[in-house]
């Protein structure tokens, strides 16, 4: 039997067929834009979604073959995006993204009657806009006429186990993103759905990750290239089912994703009430009986793709004509040398600890000597910064991290990593399948099959090292003395880049 992984993001989606020895067999990429129908909006089309998935879906399994037939599929999904749909399975509209700012009036009213406190205790997550909930209120009192239309909000993970023909099931991970999961109670939070007067009929039901939901109808199968009879699973949030996939499975061990978000996720024994305080979540890792928290940065791999899009059309031009990647065309001329500039990469926002969707990017330093390579490096300096003062907040909460995992497209590029080693002083490991998220939605599809009994066992043997990146004891010292300079750069210009 061979397994398919399918990771939903939030700019482009993967689909990946490996064997049940967990072996590579068949892969396929594709992009979707982000909509922005008024500024500073940002939604997904999820019916153009699927049909990536679908056609990602359709080439990965065409380049797998038919010697080793997939017997189960399951996803890792962004976070918080949610799409209403009617009882057919129809989206009646777009999702919106985890950083749209729109919600900040829904949580306020929420704020009103839960605490933050309470909130933390209840879901493991921060009081913040982007928590589903806010997205399902605001379509209620916003577009009401949607909202009476609408039979279910599904979140990614849930949408496509609905596209594939079965119940759409939410994983224990995303319910928890939704902020209204009672994580102890195990069952939808009537006190926060209360605030907005939402029934909990309109949410999916709710089960473990590797949870076995169906069997794909024969229709749905042939049209996707897949044989009968393969069972579809519950998956898990990107961030814990990347964390899977690198073996980030015992206490110690981080997965760090280089992504469009950059995410450092830890994994955890338990529940740790102290990270609430510094606005970090806590909520059920992929791996059964274990929790995770998150530092996260909005402006990761996103603010490298705008400097491609935006400064990079000689480089994409040859890339075209040369076959060449992209990425290490622009940054051939970037070393692992200390920068000259400090770049605030809260282009959508800031992730964790700060939690402030008003925040905007700003770049400081500049002088008329700057040169496109300097910006280049303070991108990828600037990001890092941001997770070094996740990391630093949140081993002043208690969290052991002790070695960092690097998965995605980031993590394929070796002046980034030693970048980021330098600035962390933290041993940096490149792994053989840099894409965790996809292997760890194939890890719970077969545990949904019944093939795997321990996946974070499993886990831990097939997610080896290829390379590790040592921190250069030099730069981190002096990576160190200018961390504390940017630690200063987004109170000094909060107010004026709210202004803004």
């Amino acid at each position: 039997m061979s397994l398919l992984g399918l990771d939903i993001g939030t700019t482009g989606c993967k689909a990946i067929v490996f064997s049940e020895e967990l072996e590579l067999l068949g892969s396929a990429y594709r992009e979707y834009p982000l909509v922005h129908p008024r500024p500073g909006w940002s939604e997904l089309d999820p019916v153009s979604v699927w049909e990536k998935v679908e056609a990602a879906i359709i080439e990965a399994v065409a380049k797998a073959g038919d010697a080793d037939p997939v017997r189960a599929v399951a996803t890792s999904v962004q976070g918080e995006a949610a799409c209403p749909v009617d009882g057919d399975g129809r989206p009646l509209g777009n999702s919106i993204v985890t950083f749209d700012p729109r919600t900040e009036p829904q949580a306020a009213q929420l704020a009103q009657r839960v605490t933050p406190e309470e909130l933390y205790l209840l879901s493991g997550q921060p009081l913040h806009p982007m928590g589903t909930v806010n997205k399902v209120a605001w379509w209620k009192q916003a577009r009401p006429d949607i909202y009476s239309a609408t039979a279910k909000f599904l979140c990614f993970g849930d949408f496509a186990l609905s596209q594939l023909g079965v119940e759409p099931v939410m994983d224990r991970s995303i319910a928890a993103r939704t902020m209204a999961y009672d994580l102890v109670r195990d069952r939808w939070s009537a006190k926060v759905l209360d605030v907005f007067g939402i029934d909990e009929s309109i949410l999916p039901r709710v089960a473990p990750s590797g949870t076995a939901v169906g069997t794909i109808p024969d229709d749905i199968a042939e049209r996707l290239g897949l044989p009968a009879g393969v069972v579809a699973v519950t998956g898990a949030h990107d961030q814990p089912c990347g964390a899977l996939g690198a073996g980030a499975t015992s206490p110690g061990r981080a997965m760090y994703a280089i992504g469009t978000v950059e995410c450092v996720t830890p994994c955890l024994p338990g529940f740790v009430p102290g990270l609430g305080e510094r606005g970090f979540p806590c909520y059920p890792h992929a791996a059964p009986g274990r929790f995770v928290t998150l530092g996260y940065n909005f402006g990761g791999g996103s603010v490298l793709r705008w400097y491609r899009d935006q400064f990079g059309l000689a480089e994409m031009e040859e890339a075209r004509a040369t076959g060449a990647e992209v990425y290490d065309l622009l940054l051939r001329d970037v070393d692992a040398s200390v920068g000259s500039l400090l770049l605030l990469p809260h282009f959508a926002g800031t992730g964790t600890p700060w939690l402030d969707v008003a925040s905007k990017g700003a770049i400081a330093g500049l002088t008329l000597e700057t040169t496109r390579a300097d910006v280049a490096k303070a991108i990828l300096e600037g990001t890092t910064y941001e997770i070094a003062v996740n990391v630093a907040e949140m081993r002043a909460a208690g969290v052991e991290i002790s070695e960092l995992r690097a998965i995605g497209g980031g993590s394929r590029s070796d002046v980034w990593l030693q970048i980021k080693s330098d600035v962390l002083g933290t041993p940096l490991a490149r792994l053989a399948v840099p894409e965790a998220a996809t292997l760890g939605a194939a890890l719970l599809a077969g545990a949904g099959a019944g093939r795997f009994e321990d996946v974070a066992a499993v886990a831990e043997e097939v997610a080896r090292p290829q390379r590790v990146f040592e921190p250069d004891p030099e730069r981190h010292e002096r990576h160190s003395e200018r961390l504390q300079l940017y630690r200063n750069l987004y109170p000094v210009l909060r107010d004026t880049l709210h202004a803004l």
